[in-house]
């Protein structure tokens, strides 16, 4: 057992070791997947009322209905706990204001296994476009067994967190464990305490000693833990990557489903992008990932050959006919790891939006690959959104330091604003 620490500690953590507010006024539909009631309430009440606030709605899983709460008590009726902790729970949820769905899968609490709530929680997540449990490396077994099946059951277009219970009584927030480079706070207003509060007092079973025991489940010492006016989640990205699959189908439900053509956001990128190359002129030059061909065709006015290449059929048909009519443009079908995207003796790379969508073994090897390509003095243009898309692995300011600090290139150019980075580096 791991000592336990100061309430204020991971609060203290997440002002200065987290490195994102959460905005939860986008998740639409959001699925809180618990192990036990009060789940909801210990970690995550303050999301639960931003996103109800905010219009969207809000389903809770209940995998156990916590009938094995108090298991040192001899006699305990587990039927009748059970019946009261679900009581408890919806009127918590009265208390945080908050209208949601619940959904009970009924698995024995304190056994709970990954596989078999892997199953029952993929068609309940099928269509969220936000998930939240409790942290996969939370130390409650059934704690860590949710958050594994959520990661493994969820979409890879919906954004995932985990939000950790235990462990803010029982880990240093320093401890390895602790992933704050994938952490995001959530500020608790006035307001959201107060209610977290009122809803954490409905769990009496929980808080009030039972009969035959000598202690409460949740003492006050540890609901400290919980009251304050910090929340933490960590990011769950899907492992895998975003599959070609998926901007497959975006490119045929729309014709531009990142409005490429039309949005400020992009049309400002391509010409921060376009204005931060330090050759007017490029003999050769290689753009994986072109989309749909919008910096494809201003990058051929400065290149006497572009490569350009995509692995979505639908991307390549449309940029091909966009540059039709410039004969220094090349386009055509390549994953960006293969050599052909990527030809030697290349004087540019350009990798926009790209690289976060790709698993962490992927990216080394794509940079591997841009290093052995690019020619001494050769320049890599890199840029990311700041915002983490659901479908990416990576973070894109993970992966922009970790080419910042590649000793195979020289930094030349930095650009940071609240909606991209961008790096011009140069190959040694």
């Amino acid at each position: 057992m791991r000592p336990r620490h100061a309430a204020h500690v991971w609060e203290d953590a997440a002002d200065s070791l987290a490195q994102r507010d959460l905005a939860p006024s986008g998740f639409r539909r959001l699925v809180v997947v618990c192990a036990h009631p009060d789940d909801e309430t210990l970690g995550a009440a303050g999301l639960l009322r931003a996103v109800a606030a905010a219009g969207g709605t809000v389903q809770v899983v209940l995998a156990s209905d916590g009938e094995a709460a108090l298991p040192e008590v001899a006699g305990t009726d587990r039927a009748a706990l059970a019946g009261t902790r679900l009581r408890e729970l919806a009127d918590a949820l009265a208390a945080l204001e908050v209208p949601a769905t619940v959904h009970r899968l009924g698995m024995p609490d304190s056994a709970l296994r990954t596989d078999e709530l892997t199953a029952a929680l993929t068609p309940l997540l099928a269509d969220a476009d936000a998930w939240i449990s409790p942290w996969r490396e939370d130390p409650h077994p059934d704690h860590a067994a949710v958050g594994r099946a959520c990661a493994a059951a969820a979409p890879v277009s919906a954004h995932g967190f985990g939000f950790p219970i235990w462990a803010r009584t029982r880990f240093d927030p320093t401890d390895p464990v602790v992933p704050w480079d994938r952490a995001y706070r959530l500020r608790l207003s006035a307001a959201d305490r107060a209610a977290k509060h009122r809803a954490l007092d409905a769990y009496v079973s929980q808080r009030t000693v039972p009969p035959g025991g000598d202690r409460p489940v949740l003492s006050e010492a540890t609901l400290a833990h919980f009251l304050g006016s910090r929340e933490i989640y960590f990011r769950e990205p899907p492992a895998d990557g975003a599959p070609p699959e998926l901007f497959a189908a975006l490119y045929r439900d729309a014709a531009d489903p990142w409005d490429v053509r039309t949005s400020w956001y992009e049309r400002r990128k391509r010409a921060v992008l376009l204005a931060a190359l330090p050759r007017e002129r490029y003999e050769l030059a290689a753009e994986p990932g072109c989309g749909l061909g919008e910096l494809t065709r201003e990058l051929a006015g400065r290149c006497d050959r572009l490569v350009a290449t995509d692995v979505v059929d639908e991307a390549v048909a449309v940029t091909a006919q966009r540059v039709a009519d410039l004969p220094a443009a090349r386009v055509f079908r390549s994953d960006v790891d293969d050599p052909r995207a990527l030809p030697d003796g290349v004087g540019l790379v350009v990798l926009s939006e790209l690289l976060y969508y790709l698993p962490a073994e992927r990216i080394g090897a794509v940079l591997d690959r841009a290093a052995a390509a690019l020619r001494p003095g050769g320049d890599l243009v890199v840029a990311h959104w700041r915002q983490w898309p659901a479908e990416a692995p990576a973070d894109g300011a993970a992966v922009h330091r970790g080419i910042v600090g590649d000793d195979r290139f020289t930094p030349l150019v930095e650009h940071l604003d609240e909606d991209f980075l961008l790096h011009v580096v140069r190959r040694r």
